[in-house]
């Protein structure tokens, strides 16, 4: 080991909930020196919290080296020799596990939603204010280089000034009516259905590249009624065995905007599109061009801007491969066209909450984000229940 390495401060980490997304963290933390060498801080995963001891479990716990296992959260927290927690469990423990870390003194990772509602995302957010920690929020699409670059021809005017945009998150995770009836499909465990998992993502992205959402109305749909209950431990995607019950939240929203830069978009988000394996994608429409991106196509926006002769009609189109000098595509790749991945976008996820321990300023999506998309599902129910047009 080098000095320097000796010299780098430790980051203890602990990760609550070892499914996938606690994995994806885990994997975030250990990767993050051999892309960001320069990094303030040294990550270390000290200790893990999964209720469920299994084969998968003992696996994970093995080949992410975690040093200690705890069945319960609360003895995870509670543990001095940890600097930041990474809760990545199901949406009921989000705001319980948050809040009791912060007022332990320690950082957060928070996946979204942070909260089953806004009321719960503002108890996070107050609880990290009192205890002056740092707070960081899942909302990696942001993060993606093209998206980045995005963000930029819109804030430069290179599209002119924006008319309307299109964001649309559909997927086919729940599209099985054979799926089991899960904590995901419950209202007390889940909060919303859809909303939070991914309306949440879309409504970050929208603000992140064009504007913040003033107003909106708001249809939603629960197309599977009804599903069989799950036996212990199943996941969504598995197939129900027990009795049926009922769906407590929402497939399918759909949505019209107004922005606060007086644009206007609609936004459609679906878990049941049959056919649509993470079909998450933004486009926006100015006065001088267009840009389209599509998760799909992680590492490409397409940019249509006026012809070379000023006309408006036939303007063309091209496609814009991510650089290295796009957002962060130069830590992970050498060229254009060489393609990050999901994983990546949580390595740059981890390296901005390291820098914000570590200068006590916060760098990328914070919990004060998480609140901000909350605030629009909220919003959301309301116009939905209420079918009405909603102010936020």
């Amino acid at each position: 080991m080098t000095q320097e390495a000796t010299r780098r401060p430790e980051l203890r980490v602990g990760v609550v909930g070892l499914g996938w997304m606690g994995q994806v963290h885990a994997r975030a933390m250990t990767r993050l020196l051999h892309h960001y060498p320069d990094a303030p801080l040294r990550p270390r995963l000290v200790a893990v919290a999964e209720p469920v001891d299994d084969e998968r479990t003992r696996r994970a716990v093995d080949a992410l080296g975690f040093e200690h296992v705890h069945t319960d959260w609360q003895s995870l927290v509670e543990r001095a020799d940890l600097d930041v927690v990474c809760v990545t469990g199901p949406n009921f423990i989000h705001r319980d596990v948050a809040v009791a870390a912060a007022q332990a003194g320690k950082h957060l990772w928070v996946e979204k939603p942070a909260g089953r509602d806004a009321s719960e995302t503002a108890e996070i957010v107050a609880a990290v204010e009192a205890a002056g920690v740092q707070a960081a929020a899942g909302f990696n699409y942001r993060n993606v280089p093209a998206v980045e670059l995005a963000k930029e021809l819109v804030a430069s005017g290179r599209i002119g000034r924006v008319e309307h945009s299109t964001v649309r998150f559909l997927a086919d995770y729940s599209a099985d009516p054979d799926a089991a009836l899960s904590w995901r499909f419950r209202t007390a465990t889940s909060g919303t259905g859809v909303l939070g998992d991914l309306v949440s993502h879309a409504a970050d992205l929208l603000r992140h590249v064009v504007a913040d959402v003033e107003e909106l109305v708001v249809d939603r749909a629960t197309f599977i009624a009804q599903r069989r209950e799950a036996v212990a431990g199943a996941m969504h995607y598995e197939k129900g065995a027990g009795a049926l019950g009922d769906v407590e939240n929402e497939d399918y929203v759909s949505a019209l905007l107004r922005l606060a830069d007086g644009s206007r978009a609609v936004l459609e988000s679906s878990r049941v599109a049959v056919g649509e394996q993470n079909r998450y994608g933004l486009e926006v429409h100015g006065t001088e061009g267009s840009l389209s991106w599509d998760f799909r196509r992680m590492n490409e926006l397409q940019v249509s801007t006026r012809g070379a002769d000023g006309a408006y009609l036939n303007a063309f189109s091209t496609t814009r491969y991510a650089t290295p000098g796009d957002g962060e595509l130069g830590v992970f790749q050498p060229g254009a066209n060489n393609p990050m991945g999901f994983d990546d976008l949580k390595v740059v996820e981890a390296r901005r909450l390291v820098e914000s321990i570590a200068t006590g300023k916060p760098v990328g999506a914070t919990v004060h984000d998480a609140l901000s998309a909350a605030r629009v599902v909220d919003a959301m129910i309301t116009s939905s229940d209420e079918k009405k047009w909603v102010r936020l």
